[in-house]
């Protein structure tokens, strides 16, 4: 059985991933070996920028419909949080839902595509030629072989994609051992309730089915050894130290202990099999960015694999996925670990950088917008081509608004393809697949891969009102900036610009 790609894991990861690559006409299958989704969500928070994500694949509905919208975050479970309404985004707010609704939603969504997503299977390995590879799957029925152009492993910390490529995973070990417990709380405290002292942290979240989590650490939590599975007793202890009572605890779903290995795969892509997700990155679940760090993984991996499975990028393309994804790996590494610092500091030197540094949000707006575009990856840029590149190359651009009235930039985003956006004009900006023909100094420049929309921005953003083009990525990302108010310099500048990434114009 042969596809372009397989991927190991059905995760939202691997699932985001897969629908990615339909949508640019990449056959696909999952191999994920649960054969049914794990209700036990170890995630429960949705970015901002994943927000933008989902709605630029017009996916997001059901998301905002479902989801508890918090309109802040917390970094380090400081006393003050950040404050998402502030962001430059659509979405200034968290979406509270369980990872197991995540999985569904992007599960249907990937199969609508036309993905195959097979249950109850695992990979075991694979081997690699100049032209493919020949993935190993354990089924039900006894091993078989799926040919691919590539193999992408989506199969968390313990990947077996990663081990067999051999591609290393150096990092720190669990120091620090956090608890959670997914119960019934007859008395729950007030929304949003988060507390921290020299006894310990604890933060309470709702749940659907009118359940909370309880997750916390403690000063017994900092321990490198591996103590019994966590008991209802010692969950309701540990809360009642903490803040002197219990709220009713009962009827517990999910007990459970996790711990703050740190780890960075060396590469995130090796010949013919790449890594996203928590098979590339490990660490404390700190703000609840990890799923959505895997999300983004695959949203900067899916189209790239489409171009060039697609023919119209090289396959050089790919190289730039771990060049781009490598040092955000990096960067949730560093404010994991310190995060973790904060969290674990019992100490009155420790309560009292807490403090201090609360009282910095508080007081200093733009330290902790600072934190919040981190936490939330809108600060996400990748490193322009050279020195002279426009200061906006490598930005997520922002959800532009178009003089026609439409939907933004991220709402006219395509999987398959890139967006050329003339602002020479006033004419209206086309809907891809309405049929209306873009009229301006750049109309004739679209070919496989390249869409031209012709407008002008409504009241745009500071940095961009002197901008007269630019080249957008399908993952939002800008790739090229024209400012020349000369029209043939401008469209010189745009051929140049094209030549890198789509090759010379057919015909």
């Amino acid at each position: 059985m042969e596809q372009q790609v397989v991927i190991a894991g059905g995760g939202p990861v691997g699932l985001w991933l897969a629908a990615e690559l339909r949508r640019g006409g990449v056959s696909v299958t999952v191999v994920e070996e649960r054969t049914d989704i794990d209700q036990r969500s170890k995630a429960l928070t949705v970015h901002p920028r994943t927000i933008e994500i989902l709605a630029s694949r017009e996916v997001h509905k059901p998301f905002l419909a479902e989801g508890l919208r918090i309109p802040g975050g917390h970094f380090a479970s400081l006393d003050r949080r950040l404050d998402f309404t502030v962001l430059d985004t659509p979405f200034p707010y968290t979406l509270a839902l369980p990872q197991a609704r995540t999985e569904e939603l992007l599960e249907e969504h990937a199969l609508a595509r036309g993905a195959t997503v097979v249950r109850g299977h695992r990979v075991s390995g694979f081997t690699e030629d100049a032209g493919s590879v020949t993935v190993r799957v354990q089924g039900p029925d006894g091993p078989y072989g799926l040919r691919a152009a590539y193999l992408v492993g989506c199969d968390g910390t313990r990947s077996t994609v990663r081990t067999a490529a051999g591609i290393d995973f150096p990092g720190t070990p669990s120091t620090v051992l956090g608890w959670l417990g997914d119960v019934v709380l007859d008395h729950p405290p007030r929304p949003g309730f988060g507390l921290f002292g020299p006894r310990g942290g604890l933060m309470v979240a709702p749940l659907p089915g009118g359940r909370h989590r309880l997750v916390g650490i403690s000063p017994d939590s900092l321990t490198t050894e591996s103590p019994q599975d966590l008991t209802l007793e010692e969950l309701r202890a540990k809360v009642v130290a903490i803040t002197g009572e219990d709220y009713g605890l009962r009827d517990p779903v999910w007990l459970s202990r996790f711990g703050n290995a740190t780890r960075l795969a060396a590469e995130y892509r090796r010949g013919r099999v790449l890594l996203a997700g928590d098979a590339a990155h490990q660490h404390f679940p700190t703000g609840g960015v990890g799923m959505n760090v895997g999300i983004q993984d695959a949203h900067n991996l899916g189209w790239k694999l489409a171009a060039v499975l697609g023919g119209w990028a090289s396959g050089g393309l790919l190289d730039s996925y771990h060049a781009e994804r490598h040092p955000v790996g990096a960067q949730l590494m560093e404010h994991s670990r310190a995060q973790t610092a904060l969290m674990t500091a019992f100490t009155p030197e420790g309560l009292d950088l807490r403090s201090f540094l609360s009282g910095m949000i508080a007081t200093q707006p733009g330290f902790g917008r600072a934190l919040a575009e981190r936490l939330t990856a809108l600060a996400v840029s990748y490193p322009p081509p050279d020195a002279t590149a426009h200061p906006l190359t490598g930005d997520r651009a922002p959800d532009l608004a178009f003089t026609d009235s439409g939907s933004g930039l991220h709402g006219r985003l395509r999987a398959d393809g890139y967006l050329l956006l003339d602002l020479t004009g006033d004419t209206p900006v086309p809907v891809p697949g309405e049929g209306v023909r873009p009229e301006g100094v750049l109309a004739d420049r679209a070919r496989p891969g390249l869409t031209v929309l012709a407008g002008a921005l409504d009241r745009p953003p500071a940095d961009w009102a002197a901008v007269r083009a630019a080249l957008i990525r399908p993952d939002g990302h800008v790739t090229w900036v024209g400012t020349d108010r000369d029209d043939t310099a401008l469209a010189a500048a745009a051929d140049r610009a094209l030549a890198l990434t789509h090759g010379p114009a057919a015909g």
